[in-house]
């Protein structure tokens, strides 16, 4: 029986999972924007939230908007890659359909996501993905930001810096801390950070 020789495809490389998480007001989703500029390999995994929608949000692109009641089926229909219910009532989580859209279409995906998402994220998926905390320099910077937002009343800001020292305390579980004190340094630091990983 004679044989041929077939020309074997080269392996498709590993596509990777890239988490980024920050207490908010931190910096990271501006970072995930310029690394999605940046990397035509990257997308980018939509959550879902129960949060109102602002002004300036599409869904489907900034987030998927659903109702209490339909975060909760979702729940009940394991249909969350994680989910957490991050301030009382309002929920944030990854749906699995999302992630797995994104993998089968051949992207490394990139998660922007709260800390406990993060972890459990990357618990799920081990040495494919890198968890990334995003640092701010210090409380009181983070809270200077949050009021220069002015997109949130006073109350919530408030809630919103004590939810980030909370935060902060998860910080060593992560692969990479990154601090971003200078966007102009954090921006290349984060490239390098996503370069070296997706290269492995």
């Amino acid at each position: 029986m004679s044989t041929r020789n077939r020309q074997e495809r080269p392996p498709r490389p590993a596509r990777k999972i890239l988490i980024f998480s920050s207490p908010s007001g931190a910096g990271k989703t501006t970072i995930v924007r310029h690394l999605l500029k940046t990397f035509p390999n990257l997308a980018f995994s939509v959550s879902a939230t129960t949060r109102p929608r602002r002004d300036h949000e599409e869904d489907g692109k900034d987030y998927y908007f659903l109702s209490v009641d339909e975060f909760r089926n979702k729940i009940d229909e394991d249909a969350f890659v994680e989910w957490e219910e991050v301030y009382k009532g309002t929920y944030y989580g990854t749906l699995k359909s999302e992630v797995q859209r994104l993998l089968d279409r051949g992207y490394h995906v990139v998660f922007d996501v709260d800390v406990k998402g993060a972890l459990n994220i990357k618990k799920l998926y081990g040495e494919q993905a890198l968890a990334v905390f995003v640092m701010p320099p210090s409380i009181e910077e983070l809270q200077k930001r949050l009021h220069h937002r002015s997109s949130d009343p006073e109350d919530s800001i408030r809630e919103r810096v004590a939810k980030a020292r909370q935060e902060m305390e998860y910080a060593d579980k992560f692969d990479v801390i990154l601090i971003n004190d200078r966007l102009e340094e954090s921006l290349p630091r984060a490239e390098e950070i996503v370069r070296n990983f997706i290269e492995e």
